[in-house]
């Protein structure tokens, strides 16, 4: 099984959920990795606020570099979880097909079916909002490694 997590700039968001659900996985031949809808970041370490709460669990993601979402994603990957609705628009844009489509959810979809919930972005505020969006990722790749 392979699974990417999608955000915009793959600095904050993307990268906790990938360290969240390999940590999570470790035992299992899960493939996780994460991606951005946009350029901005290409190359980049993950924003150290990200790196100091991921570090705070025990999660090491200071080797992950961004890189920017592309449609062969599609065929790398079996399960793409955008952490937002405008993520997920700009992944479902480039899907060639239904099956493409079909791969992606959003991943707070996972807590609460069809609800269609946000992980906030936390990069303009202060570190109490990485935090909430640790939570948040942990409490969702809770659910998905005990369906994987």
């Amino acid at each position: 099984m392979k699974v990417l997590m999608v955000c915009l700039g793959n600095i904050c968001r993307s990268p906790l959920a990938e360290g969240i659900l390999k940590h999570k996985t470790k035992k299992k031949k899960i493939y996780v990795d994460s991606a951005g809808t946009s350029s901005y970041h290409i190359g980049k370490l993950p924003d150290r606020r990200s790196i100091e709460i991921a570090n705070k669990y025990g999660i090491d993601i200071s080797d992950q570099r961004a890189r920017q979402f592309s449609v062969v994603d599609f065929d790398r990957f079996d399960k793409i979880y955008a952490m937002d609705i405008h993520n997920i628009n700009s992944i479902i844009s480039i899907a060639r097909n239904q099956s493409d489509r079909n791969k992606v959810d959003l991943i707070l979809n996972e807590i609460n079916p069809n609800s269609f919930d946000n992980i906030p972005d936390p990069y303009y505020g202060d570190g109490d909002g990485f935090q909430k969006v640790f939570n948040m990722l942990n409490e969702a790749c809770d659910l998905i490694a005990k369906k994987l």
